[in-house]
């Protein structure tokens, strides 16, 4: 009896896992946790709420005595990249975007993306003193919500709609992370980000010499995650740049490569945890009357929402029309034009960076004012995309 539920243990483990590394499991956690940050943000609770977020932890050597928000921002969601790089460096490598036309498409429609954004942003709020911190906000794609709404209502879509909003809104927030390194960086350490990229170099040539022990890894990616923080660059880009890394195809005596080896080992953890915790910490965001009220009426707030509601959506569709249009691209396969609308108005959910970037360009009050709208924007831009998704998920099953 004994020996049988020892063995059933691990089958248990590994069927937990297998169910959180469901992307539509991973969607509604991300949500509940969205709805617990609203309710405990807009309820008495909120002083707890904002108390424990607040909470410093961790040594100040090298600033880490960090804010129990800040480690899930920088810290949680660091790993939540590192997946999102192993994934994109395999698709890039073995993948559907293995060639150079089909890769070029999510990334020309990412800086579409980023592009007609910010333009709008700046439009919308020009004449407003605060026009030139509020452009950056709209710029990025939340790579978790998008991907969530994506698996929930977008099932019967080919899986080449799933790899090119992932490559798109890699690339979208990558550009928004360079946004923040060179807008809001307060000071660089260029020892600091010597020291990455050495240690960087280092995970390359033990990943090329075959190198597999993780005693080595796990204190080598800390120590990358500790020097991309004190050198003042988002600590998020340490997750990505290891990722891709990471080697992708496997040697005769392996059965599986390293990157789908810690891909499917990390993915639960990513899903289950990871952005979860980030979600319960960053979307406490108080929402009562009078800010919503001002959505409506404060220019930067419309700025910000018709950013990312309109020019996500114009900017993707119209970079991806020109892209195939020019030849310099070619559609994923499986794929039409309605397809590719539907996963653009997916850009719209901000969230994530969009976040982030309000709390660093804007003082409290509009601060807070940004966030809700980014918030609203995100909500909207998700309902609408999930109605779209829908119906063409309808329509390819009906194929």
């Amino acid at each position: 009896m004994s020996q049988r539920r020892r063995s059933a243990a691990p089958k248990a483990v590994a069927e937990f896992a297998r169910f959180l590394r469901t992307e539509t499991v991973g969607g509604l956690v991300l949500l509940a946790a969205t709805a617990v940050a609203l309710i405990l943000a807009n309820t008495p609770a909120s002083g707890i709420y904002t108390a424990i977020r607040d909470t410093e932890i961790g040594p100040h050597f090298l600033h880490l005595n960090l804010t129990v928000g800040a480690w899930a921002k920088d810290g949680l969601l660091a790993l939540f990249f590192f997946v999102v790089g192993l994934e994109l460096k395999r698709e890039l490598v073995i993948g559907e975007l293995s060639r150079f036309k089909a890769a070029l498409l999510p990334a020309l429609a990412a800086i579409g993306g980023m592009v007609i954004p910010a333009v709008i942003a700046l439009s919308v709020a020009w004449g407003d003193p605060r026009a030139g911190d509020v452009w950056p906000i709209p710029v990025a794609t939340d790579i978790a919500f998008a991907l969530g709404v994506l698996a929930l209502t977008g099932s019967g879509l080919p899986s080449s709609a799933r790899i090119f909003l992932l490559s798109l809104a890699v690339v979208d927030d990558l550009g928004a992370i360079l946004i923040i390194a060179l807008l809001f960086t307060a000071s660089f350490d260029l020892v600091a980000f010597g020291i990455a990229l050495a240690l960087l170099a280092l995970y390359w040539f033990l990943q090329h010499k075959r190198v597999t022990a993780y005693a080595i890894y796990v204190p080598l990616a800390v120590a990358i995650w500790v020097a991309v923080h004190s050198s003042g660059v988002h600590a998020t880009v340490a997750g990505v740049a290891m990722g891709l890394l990471t080697r992708v195809r496997r040697d005769k005596f392996e059965k599986e490569s390293p990157c789908l080896r810690l891909e499917h080992r990390l993915q639960p953890w990513s899903a289950g945890f990871a952005v979860p915790a980030f979600a319960l910490f960053a979307a406490g965001v108080p929402v009562n009357g009078e800010a919503l009220g001002k959505l409506y009426t404060d220019r930067m707030a419309l700025a910000v929402i018709i950013g990312l509601i309109v020019g996500k959506f114009v900017g993707i569709v119209g970079a991806s029309l020109l892209a195939v249009w020019t030849k310099l691209a070619v559609l994923p396969p499986g794929l039409g034009w309605r397809d590719i609308s539907a996963v653009a108005m997916l850009g719209g959910v901000g969230f994530t960076v969009s976040l982030l970037i309000a709390e660093l360009s804007l003082g409290k009050a509009d601060a807070e004012l940004a966030k809700a709208a980014v918030l609203v924007a995100s909500a909207a831009a998700s309902l609408f995309a999930a109605a779209l998704l829908a119906r063409r998920s309808r329509a390819h099953q009906a194929e």
